[in-house]
């Protein structure tokens, strides 16, 4: 059964509460709740969308007698977000999200302001896209052995993954494991400084994690990620720099930059396999083996989180994650 948490039911316009509710109580497991303007209202679950049908109160593959999303549900699901303050979250506003307490992303589109080059508003919301965060301790654990090397060592790993497909979730509990150390591979925990750009692994809220990211773990929140790089060779000494969605030459100009350093590296890549970022030509560059030993290729075949295989780009070899 799903269960979505308190937090993201009542973030809700009171008008889709109910509804959302009666959805909680079939046997899906509801990753976004998508609310645009005069469209349907459609939750994705395991990558398939599904309908709110109003006459079964319940959700449809097909597009029965929907529920329409109106321009109220919109608006006050905004207020509410914002706890009635919009001015208090115009930071996260301006960069096109705000995170719920438990970690939960509410994604935002509508007429965006730019002065000088910069985003300074985002008026007339028209989209919101929740997206339900959850963790799965253990998830990493079939890899592990993959990631860790000799005498508290780790490999430079990439993650290779669509969209949807858990990488944030496998990210988050790779980071969680190095961090708090791991008694099957006597792996004693190292200091771990993540770089949650869009907030999305650690979930963090006030400047609390929401998630279980370990207890060796420092995170930088909502910063670049060339930037947050130099900052923490810089501040905070770490063995090992986690960040999600490379997807710059700044930014892999800053990985280099922590490898010269002396410091680990994990990340993660939008592609479905090595091809996919060979063939980008400002990506290629993430698989020079002086900069990452092991790639990790995730699809949504058997469910979110689907280990295809892992290559070793110094063996030029493949693995299997069993």
């Amino acid at each position: 059964m799903n269960n979505l948490s308190d937090e993201i039911i009542n973030s809700l316009a009171v008008n889709l509460r109910e509804k959302i509710k009666n959805v909680c109580k079939d046997d899906i497991n509801i990753e976004e709740i998508r609310l645009r303007s005069q469209k349907p209202l459609i939750l994705n679950a395991n990558n398939k969308d599904y309908f709110y049908n109003i006459n079964s109160n319940k959700l449809d593959k097909r597009m029965n007698s929907p529920y329409i999303v109106s321009k109220e549900d919109i608006e006050q699901t905004f207020q509410i977000i914002c706890k009635y303050s919009i001015h208090s979250f115009m930071d996260d506003i301006k960069k096109g999200f705000i995170t719920l307490r438990g970690g939960h992303r509410v994604g935002l589109v509508g007429k965006v302001i730019v002065e000088d080059g910069q985003v300074k508003n985002i008026k007339h919301i028209s989209s919101l896209n929740i997206r339900v965060s959850r963790e799965i301790i253990g998830c990493s654990d079939k890899i592990l052995k993959h990631v860790i090397k000799g005498d508290n060592q780790v490999n430079n790993t990439l993650i290779i993954s669509p969209p949807q497909c858990g990488k944030t979730t496998l990210i988050r509990d790779i980071v969680r494991n190095l961090s708090n150390g791991n008694e099957e591979y006597r792996f004693k925990g190292i200091k771990v400084a993540l770089i949650d750009e869009r907030n999305e692994i650690s979930g963090s809220y006030l400047g609390s994690s929401q998630m279980d990211v370990g207890i060796r773990t420092d995170i930088i929140e909502t910063c670049p990620k060339d930037l947050g790089i130099v900052m923490l060779l810089r501040s905070m000494s770490p063995n090992l720099i986690v960040t999600d969605e490379i997807g710059s030459l700044d930014e892999i100009k800053a990985l280099y930059t922590a490898l010269n350093g002396g410091v680990s590296l994990i990340t993660t890549v939008h592609g479905d396999s090595i091809e996919d970022i060979k063939n980008r030509k400002e990506m290629s560059n993430l698989l020079d083996k002086d900069l990452f030993k092991k790639v990790i290729i995730l699809s949504a075949k058997k469910g979110p989180g689907t280990i295809e295989k892992i290559y070793d780009l110094e063996e030029k070899r493949w693995y299997f994650a069993n």
